[in-house]
């Protein structure tokens, strides 16, 4: 007789079959608090928070999800106490290196958006190891953000429009909005469908602030290291009740 099959399993296949945000962004919170609650050091917390990175990313992958960004390490996160950050840019290697082989399988494809500046050469390496491993795949796309910062980027992408008016190339009457999306690191990705923040903050951390316009936004007291399949089959289903107008009105609210 065969094994019976766990309860979230059972939720994925209705979930599935529901229909699956394309897009899910997750800003991972609360991996510190999660280590304080046990009178541990922050840093056991963050190698916990990498256990749910691959059981998130598994599971999304099952469910037929095509983009899961993963918001890793910001821009601000810099101000962090060096110990801190020294484990936060080695956790990248040691995570890719132990879990590339399932990627593989699952045929998840690894991308990165941020900036390289300031990165550590083994943490670039990781990143580039596990990109060329799985450039290939069809899947999912699982895209972490490392050393990413919105405004910077929504300022690079200016800049380059600037660029292209001085140069001739570009009319100001011209610009529009999609001017500015390709200018983003997110260029060849869709826009989130769903936004997922843990550990009960409630604000975007300059985090994909272009993007997210009309992304529907799903706020949660758990922490990350705490946070599993469950809790993402939670999130997705709620997003299945949502009505997306996108600024507009659906159905009777039209008439």
């Amino acid at each position: 007789m065969a094994e019976p099959v766990p309860e979230y399993e059972e939720r994925s296949y209705a979930v599935a079959r529901a229909g699956v945000p394309s897009h899910i962004a997750i800003i991972m919170d609360g991996n510190g608090r999660w280590a304080k609650k046990r009178s541990l050091p922050r840093v056991a917390g963050h190698h916990e928070g990498m256990k749910t990175v691959r059981k998130v990313t598994k599971l999304a992958s099952h469910l037929g999800v095509n983009v899961l960004t993963l918001y890793a390490f910001s821009t601000e996160n810099w101000k962090r106490p060096k110990m801190e950050v020294d484990f936060l840019m080695r956790l990248p290697e040691e995570f890719l290196s132990t879990f590339l082989p399932e990627l593989i399988e699952e045929n998840v494809r690894v991308e990165m958006m941020g900036y390289h500046q300031n990165l550590p050469s083994h943490t670039i390496e990781a990143i580039r190891k596990a990109k060329e491993a799985t450039k290939n795949n069809t899947g999912l796309v699982l895209n972490f953000a490392l050393n990413y910062g919105s405004r910077a980027e929504i300022v690079d992408a200016v800049k380059d429009i600037a660029a292209q008016v001085a140069a001739g190339t570009l009319n100001i009457a011209d610009i529009t909005e999609e001017h500015i999306t390709e200018g983003l690191m997110t260029r060849r990705l869709p826009e989130p469908d769903l936004l997922i923040r843990t550990s009960g903050e409630v604000r975007l951390s300059n985090f994909m602030l272009w993007q997210l316009a009309y992304t529907e936004f799903w706020f949660t007291e758990t922490l990350w290291p705490d946070f599993g399949e469950e809790a993402l089959l939670d999130a997705i289903e709620n997003y299945q009740k949502r009505n997306r107008r996108f600024g507009g009105l659906k159905g009777e609210e039209a008439n």
